[in-house]
């Protein structure tokens, strides 16, 4: 049976860009699941009939690929999880996230008032670093190397053009073995995980299961603009840790200090990612309806990694 906020198919078509990632691919199962038809954009010759090779050559995207789908939902971009950030990877972050947006908002624009919803990914780092403050959608961008690249980002979505509906997801880092928690779960398990730094800098957060269910809620309700995919409950750095630790019943004692990550992972990763504060939340998915299934960052954690006995 489909979830009480999942609709059946009813012929529907959604469009995904990026569908071999994380993301991508829970939301393509999730709508398969539903018997909504998928086409996926692919950077290869095509395997399956559901599939559209693109960004192989100079062509651009043909409008005719997104016409009569619901939504197009744009996921693309390199992993901000390789480090070090060098110039080179710098511009491998930007282009791999702006290009395909850039040509997924062409393509919506020539089709005009028969365009589907562009749903386009962005990241919580458009905020950058603010201690203290709450940082909702209306909030400003933040002054950081990840900031500057969100603004890029989202601007290649809004030229869809003012009559397209634009959704721009700032979604946080994603609790999965294959997001966040990856580069810890080596630590924890061999019993060396500790605070990152002074370790009470607020991480924001989200579940897979939730950051899929919030973009079908951000097509479903036809939401627009800015819309923060992050959990709803305040989280630290160490809260995250802790709770992974306790998870595989291992300690959490090793602080890593700030200059040591620095000199590994380079200063812009340090600061952008490990050490940035930011207390984001849902405030337009929470004033839409949408409930969390894992409200709390313990929650994200039990849901993502089997517990030790």
């Amino acid at each position: 049976m489909p979830e009480p906020d999942a609709r059946p198919g009813d012929g529907r078509r959604i469009v995904v860009s990026g569908a071999s990632g994380l993301i991508g691919a829970a939301l393509v199962n999730s709508l398969r699941a539903d018997g909504i038809e998928v086409t996926t954009l692919v950077r290869r010759p095509p395997e399956a009939p559901h599939e559209v090779e693109w960004l192989t050559d100079t062509r651009p995207l043909d409008p005719a690929v997104l016409d009569g789908a619901e939504a197009v939902v744009g996921l693309n971009g390199a992993s901000i999880g390789r480090f070090p950030w060098t110039a080179h990877y710098k511009n491998t972050l930007l282009w791999s996230r702006v290009t395909p947006t850039q040509a997924i908002a062409r393509a919506v624009r020539e089709l005009g008032t028969d365009a589907p919803a562009f749903v386009s990914a962005s990241a919580v780092g458009y905020y950058g670093s603010m201690p203290g403050a709450t940082l909702d959608e209306s909030s400003p961008r933040g002054e950081t190397f990840l900031a500057d690249l969100c603004g890029e980002w989202e601007s290649a979505a809004l030229a869809a053009g003012e009559n397209a509906r634009v959704a721009l997801l700032r979604t946080a880092p994603i609790v999965h073995e294959d997001g966040v928690l990856k580069p810890l779960l080596l630590l924890t398990k061999l019993g060396v995980s500790g605070p990152i730094g002074r370790g009470t800098q607020v991480w924001p957060w989200i579940s897979l299961e939730d950051e899929v269910r919030a973009i079908r809620h951000v097509i479903d309700e036809q939401l627009s603009g800015a819309v923060n995919l992050t959990g709803p409950t305040r989280a630290t750095a160490n809260d995250l840790g802790f709770a992974l630790a306790v998870r595989m019943n291992r300690p959490f004692l090793l602080r890593a200090p700030v200059w040591g990550m620095k000199l590994a992972l380079g200063t812009d990763a340090t600061e952008a990612i490990l050490t940035s504060d930011m207390d984001v939340v849902p405030a337009v998915l929470a004033a839409s309806g949408f409930t969390f299934h894992h409200p709390t960052v313990e929650d994200a954690v039990a849901a993502a990694v089997p517990a030790a006995h």
